[in-house]
C-alpha cells in the first residue's frame, strides 16, 4: 500500500504552513494549506483529507482541537495531528486519549519526526478509508437470503436460485465442498410456497447404505433387528416441504433405484412393509461430483440423473471468483463481532491481498473459519497480517508457506502490549516513568496506550 496521502495543513502563520507543506511534499504527499479553522472546514467538505495537521492556537473562532474533531465528523477515517507550543503537552495528551487525535507534536517541529508521524497516520487513514469503501461495496453487493455475491458468476447463480424457488422443478446444485450449496438450497426453500412447511436436510454420504433406506423411507416394527416400533422416515417428515439430498452423487446405486420410484410416483414404502405411503415433497439435491461422468462410469443411474437434473445451479470455487472475497471478509467480520463481542473495524489492504491470493481449498466455509479466528485473536481494531493463523498457511506468492505457530510465540504487537502493561504496573500507572523505562517518548506511549486499548 502506498503511503502517499492528501494532507490538510491548518496554520495561521502562512510561512510555517508552507514550510510544513514543502517538507511533506518531498515525501510524496499532496498538501493544502489554510490559515483558519473555518477555511479548514470548507476544504474538508470539498475533499476529506487523509491527515489533518493543525496548530492548536489559530486566529479564528475555532482552535486546532475543534478542527480535528470536525475532521473526524466529515471523514471518519481522517487522522489528526495537533501542533502545540511547549507547555501544552497535557492538552495534547488529552486530545489523543479523549479527543480521538492520532498524535501531537510540539514546536519547533522536527521535520524527520513529522514525516514519520504523518506516514504512519496516512497508512492508518488509507486503511480505514478502504475499509469504509469496502463496507459500502458490501451494502451494494447482491444478496439473496444473506448470501453475498459481488462476482458476476455468483450473482448469476443467486438470480437463478431466486427464479427457481417458486417453480416445481427438481434442482441439482453443483459445487466443491464449502461453496455454499446447502445455503442456496435453503434459500430456494425459504422463497418457495413451501416455506412454512418442513425443511429436511440429509447427507447421503454420511449414512451407511444399510441405514440410509430406513432413514429416508422409515421402517415397520420387526423389519430388522432392533426395529422395536414403526418409524417414519425423512420423506414423511418433509411432507409438504422440501428434502435436501446433499452429496447425492455418493448415494449407493441400489438406493438410487428406490429414490427414482419415489420421485416418479410420489410414494414411499417403509422397510419391512408393502403398503405405499403418498408424500408431497420437493427434492433439491447437491453434489461435488460430475454426475454426467458418474453416469458414464456407471456409478449413477442415467434415468435418475435426468429425473433430478431438471434444473441446475453451478457454484464456482472461491479461487475462481475472487471478487467475492473482499465483501465476504467484511460480512464475516461483522458476524464475528456479534458472535465474539468484538469491535473490529476492518482489515488492512496487505492482509486482504493475502486472503485474495490464497487458493481456499475449503472455499467460503474455510474463509469464514479463518476470519472468526483472526477476530478472536486480534488485539487492535483492524485485522492485519500478524493476525493470520498458521493454519491454513496463507502467503502472498506460494499459498503454502507457514506463517507462525501462534501457540509457540507471541507477535511483536502482543509483546509490545505486555511490555507497556508491565511498565505501567511497575510505576503505579505513571506514564512518564513508564515511557522512560521503555525507552520511548511520552507521546509515543500515549499513542500506544490508545492503540492497544490499555486501561
Amino acid at each position: 500500500m502506498s503511503d502517499t496521502a492528501f494532507i490538510l495543513i491548518v496554520e495561521d502563520e502562512r510561512s510555517h504552513g508552507e514550510a510544513i507543506k514543502e517538507g511533506l511534499e518531498r515525501a510524496g504527499h499532496v498538501c493544502h494549506v489554510v490559515e483558519s479553522g473555518e477555511d479548514a472546514v470548507t476544504s474538508m467538505k470539498a475533499r476529506p483529507p487523509h491527515v489533518v495537521i493543525s496548530d492548536y492556537r489559530l486566529g479564528g473562532a475555532m482552535n486546532g482541537l475543534e478542527v480535528l474533531k470536525k475532521s473526524r465528523e466529515l471523514g471518519p477515517w481522517t487522522q489528526g495531528i495537533l501542533i502545540t507550543a511547549h507547555g501544552d503537552e497535557r492538552l495534547a495528551r488529552d486530545a489523543i486519549i479523549d479527543g480521538g487525535a492520532y498524535d501531537y507534536m510540539t514546536k519547533p517541529l522536527d521535520l524527520e519526526e513529522l514525516r514519520g508521524t504523518v506516514g504512519r497516520a496516512a497508512r492508518q487513514a488509507i486503511t480505514l478509508r478502504e475499509n469504509h469503501l469496502m463496507r459500502e461495496q458490501l451494502n451494494k453487493a447482491y444478496s439473496f437470503e444473506g448470501i453475498i455475491a459481488a462476482s458476476g458468476a455468483m450473482r448469476s447463480a443467486l438470480e437463478r436460485a431466486r427464479r427457481l424457488a417458486n417453480s416445481k422443478l427438481t434442482v441439482v446444485i453443483y459445487g466443491e465442498s464449502g461453496t455454499g450449496k446447502e445455503l442456496i438450497a435453503r434459500a430456494i426453500h425459504n422463497n418457495s410456497d413451501r416455506r412454512k412447511k418442513p425443511w429436511v436436510p440429509v447427507n447421503c454420504a454420511g449414512i451407511s447404505e444399510g441405514i440410509l433406506e430406513s432413514e429416508l423411507f422409515g421402517h415397520v416394527k420387526g423389519a430388522f433387528t432392533n426395529a422395536h416400533a414403526d418409524r417414519a422416515g425423512l420423506f414423511e417428515e418433509a411432507d409438504g416441504g422440501t428434502i435436501f439430498l446433499d452429496e447425492i452423487g455418493d448415494m449407493p446405486v441400489q438406493m438410487q433405484s428406490k429414490l427414482l420410484r419415489v420421485l416418479e410416483n410420489g410414494e414411499i414404502v417403509r422397510v419391512g412393509s408393502s403398503r405405499p405411503i403418498h408424500v408431497d415433497v420437493r427434492v433439491v439435491c447437491a453434489t461435488n461430483r460430475d454426475l454426467k461422468q458418474a453416469v458414464a462410469d456407471r456409478t449413477f443411474r442415467e434415468d435418475l440423473f435426468f429425473r433430478i437434473n431438471q434444473a441446475d445451479i453451478n457454484l464456482l470455487p472461491l479461487r475462481d471468483r475472487r471478487e467475492d472475497i473482499a465483501p465476504l471478509v467484511h460480512h464475516f467480520i461483522q458476524q464475528a463481532n456479534l458472535l465474539h463481542r468484538k469491535q473490529i473495524r476492518g482489515i488492512t489492504p496487505e492482509c486482504l491481498r493475502l486472503l485474495e491470493n490464497y487458493r481456499w481449498p475449503g472455499n467460503v466455509r474455510e474463509l469464514q473459519n479463518v476470519i472468526n479466528q483472526m477476530v478472536v485473536f486480534c488485539d487492535g481494531e483492524t485485522l492485519d497480517t500478524r493476525d493470520l493463523p498458521s493454519t491454513p498457511p496463507i502467503n502472498a506468492t506460494t499459498d503454502i508457506v507457514p506463517l507462525k505457530p501462534r501457540a509457540m510465540s507471541l507477535t511483536l504487537s502482543e509483546l509490545e502490549k505486555l511490555a507497556i502493561q508491565h511498565a505501567l504496573a511497575q510505576h503505579g500507572g505513571n506514564r512518564e516513568k513508564a515511557a522512560k523505562q521503555l525507552g520511548i517518548g511520552a507521546r509515543t506511549l500515549y499513542r500506544k496506550i490508545k492503540e492497544y486499548d490499555i486501561r
